[in-house]
């Protein structure tokens, strides 16, 4: 199992941790038919590494995993990563404690094995239709975003963008404070007709100035070789 490319337009990008192969592919086999992007890793590690990336719609983990547990796993990408991507937790152990254990770590759901394939996918769409509801107005220091209406403002005055700047500040926005990686953040504002690097720092650059020219030099921070984050005027 490998890594799948972004083809499939609106599709719901899943990661999933598991170190289980047969039960891998049993879940890239059913879900891969249900028209999902599929990314699998078999321990924590390598999951921190693709978290760290690239952006997902919902992870699904195992909680017994070879080295970092699922338990540990979830409390560091809520801690370390900053990411608070939905996350369902696989697990035998069924008990209230256990559970405890899992919800207080930051997962969002849980789902006992033996599971039916049906019932992962309803719990998967369920993260994710909460997810995006969550947070129909996005607020992020003077900036806002309102999704159903599709409008940018600053400090309540509207902000008028090109399409392109406006679709990478709405990803920064939903990420933060998150980093985004170039590669996830090209991919999310062009998907498959992504631009290389230089063009995407173009566009960012020009974004820069115009916030600059709005009175906002500051809002976007580039980490050299990693991506770009948002930073509200208190630093954060």
């Amino acid at each position: 199992m490998q890594a799948t490319e972004r083809s499939i337009a609106g599709a719901l990008r899943l990661l999933l941790v598991e170190d289980h192969a047969a039960l891998a592919a049993n879940v890239f086999d059913y879900l891969g038919e249900q028209q999902y992007e599929l990314d699998y890793a078999p321990d924590g590690l390598t999951a921190l590494h693709l978290l760290a990336t690239l952006q997902y719609d919902v992870v699904v983990l195992d909680v017994m995993l070879p080295g970092i547990d699922g338990f540990t796993l979830c409390r560091r990408i809520r801690e370390d990563l900053r990411c608070m991507v939905p996350v369902l937790l696989l697990t035998a152990r069924d008990s209230l404690d256990d559970k405890s254990q899992g919800f207080a770590a930051g997962a969002d759901d849980y789902l006992v094995k033996p599971f039916a394939m049906k019932e992962l996918e309803l719990r998967v769409n369920a993260l994710q239709r909460r997810s995006t509801n969550r947070q129909p107005v996005l607020k992020v220091g003077p900036l806002r975003y309102d999704a159903q209406q599709e409008r940018l403002w600053a400090d309540e005055s509207p902000l008028e963008l090109p399409p392109s700047a406006a679709r990478i500040l709405q990803v920064l926005m939903r990420h933060w404070p998150g980093l985004v990686s170039h590669e996830a953040l090209a991919r999310e504002v062009w998907g498959d007709a992504a631009p290389d690097a230089n063009a995407v720092r173009t566009h960012v650059s020009s974004l820069r100035r115009t916030l600059r020219d709005h009175g906002y030099p500051a809002l976007i921070r580039a980490s050299y070789g990693r991506g770009y984050r948002l930073v509200a005027p208190d630093g954060k």
